[in-house]
């Protein structure tokens, strides 16, 4: 007989939807608090933008009410060009930061402030700028998923989708490269590229969980299954993808790839949009540690988690927190961002954004 305390590889890591931020809600306070920011949005001159890996029911929201889901560089670019007073930005707090960035002049509000990034967290400005200072030679190209005064002491911002390509750009005009903060996509593009890359040493809590030996095991369950990977994961979950690519590019590789069933290794909370986008397509989740283990987000990022209906009603009752950045270090950070912006617009490219995120 089985034991019934151990969870089949199959069953353990499908799901068929996103985590849910607000469980404990019961159906009429759910739909209370999503009418509820249906009329503050409008009350407030104010558009919802949200992340893919927020809770499934923000990203609906925001799509009812002409707001945004996508990643963090397209969310900010939304919110640049739409003309309401007001960013409600659900995510973690360098998206915020990075809306400020673009939209100086607007109103930038999240549900919580204290929702961050441990890629942001473990790089702290002033110890990435004596790192840098040690490193007077190398041109300076941080992902997106850093803090503002990280993005100022930048040369460069890059997203997932563009990593790549601007680090090649580099390599080629002969350039050195220090890269902070993820060191797995790091890896990744120095691999990619060829390019003499110093890496800081970050990395994502989430996709530092997905494990190498257990995807193959769970590959040869499905074998028929396509390996979705973000760059952010490590080398031995990487070498195992049919496509490697930010959360854009995962997103639309569901829709136009034939296959019936594929494995992710992203957040969970990308669910909501893949099975949106293919709706009749199997999803599985590529292992983690295991949930009964030591793993610290099981494939789902805890300050993304922190973004809710009731948090996020709050944030546009009080119009607060109110995301605020140093104006000199907001000139800074708009330098490096544009820098990204030009490259991809010179070379007629469409940056669809980080993917992290």
């Amino acid at each position: 007989m089985s034991d019934p305390s151990v969870i089949e590889p199959s069953t353990r890591y499908f799901r068929p939807e996103a985590f849910t931020a607000d469980e404990t809600l019961s159906a009429e306070e759910r739909e209370a608090l999503r009418e509820r920011i249906r009329e503050l949005l409008r009350s407030r001159d104010a558009v919802l933008v949200a992340h893919y890996y927020t809770d499934a029911e923000l990203q609906r929201l925001a799509d009812e009410t002409g707001g945004c889901v996508a990643d963090s560089l397209e969310m900010a670019r939304f919110g640049a060009e739409h003309p309401a007073s007001t960013l409600a930005v659900a995510g973690v707090r360098f998206m915020g930061e990075t809306a400020k960035i673009l939209t100086p002049d607007k109103r930038v509000i999240m549900p919580d402030l204290e929702a961050t990034c441990s890629l942001d967290v473990g790089c702290p400005a002033d110890a990435f700028a004596a790192f840098c200072d040690q490193h007077p030679d190398r041109t300076v190209v941080v992902y997106a998923n850093t803090s503002a005064a990280v993005k100022a002491r930048a040369d460069w911002v890059v997203t997932s989708s563009i990593a790549v390509d601007v680090v090649a750009y580099l390599h080629q005009r002969g350039e050195k490269i220090l890269w902070a903060p993820d060191k797995y996509l790091g890896d990744y593009v120095r691999r990619q590229t060829g390019a003499d890359m110093l890496l800081w040493d970050g990395s994502c809590i989430v996709h530092e969980e997905f494990r190498g030996l257990e995807l193959a095991d769970l590959r040869r369950e499905h074998p028929g299954a396509k390996v979705l990977v973000h760059p952010e994961s490590p080398a031995a979950v990487v070498e195992q993808a049919d496509v490697v690519g930010s959360t854009s590019q995962l997103i639309r590789a569901v829709t136009e790839m034939e296959a019936e069933t594929f494995i992710v290794a992203t957040d969970a909370g990308i669910f909501h949009k893949m099975h949106e986008a293919a709706p009749g397509k199997t999803l599985i989740e590529a292992p983690t540690a295991g949930r009964s283990a030591t793993c610290r987000s099981c494939a789902h990022c805890p300050w993304m988690a922190m973004n809710g209906l009731r948090s996020l009603a709050s944030a546009l009752e009080a119009g607060e927190p109110q995301v605020t950045v140093d104006p000199d270090v907001a000139a800074g950070a708009r330098r490096s961002l544009n820098r990204m912006l030009d490259f991809a617009a010179e070379r007629a490219r469409q940056v669809l954004g980080n993917g992290d995120a």
